[in-house]
Parts: structure tokens; sequence; C-alpha cells
């Protein structure tokens, strides 16, 4: 499910994460090759990305009744 992305913060290993609107987060990481996010890195990159939207896995798990704690 798409949710929006609220900001970002970082988790206890530094990796960035994004806020999303339903309140989950989803890491972001620029790790290459396999994952290319360099807009991650700067501060300019990720407020650009602030309100697109981004996939929740988390919500597409609650909606089809997998469970997923927020």
């Amino acid at each position: 499910m798409q949710q929006a992305i609220l900001g970002f913060s970082q988790d206890e290993q530094g990796h960035w994460v994004a806020q999303l609107a339903c309140g989950h987060g989803r890491h972001v990481r620029h790790d290459p090759p396999w994952t290319l996010r360099e807009w991650v890195t700067t501060e300019q990159g990720r407020s650009q990305w602030v309100g697109r939207l981004l996939e929740c896995s988390k919500c597409d798990a609650e909606q089809l009744g997998q469970g997923g704690a927020a």
C-alpha cells in the first residue's frame, strides 16, 4: 500500500528510515550495487522525497490479514 513519506530518522546502525503517514517506517538504504538510493545520503535529497509515496509492506501485510506490528 502506498503511503506518503513524512520525514526520516536513523536506526541504531545509522541506516535511514522513512517515516510514513501510516505510522510505520521503511528502510531506504543506499547500498550499491544492490540498491541505488543516493538521494538518501544528503539532507537535500531526503527533503525532496518528503510527501512522495512509498510502498509500505507492513500495511500490505495488515490488509491481507497477516498482522504486522506497527
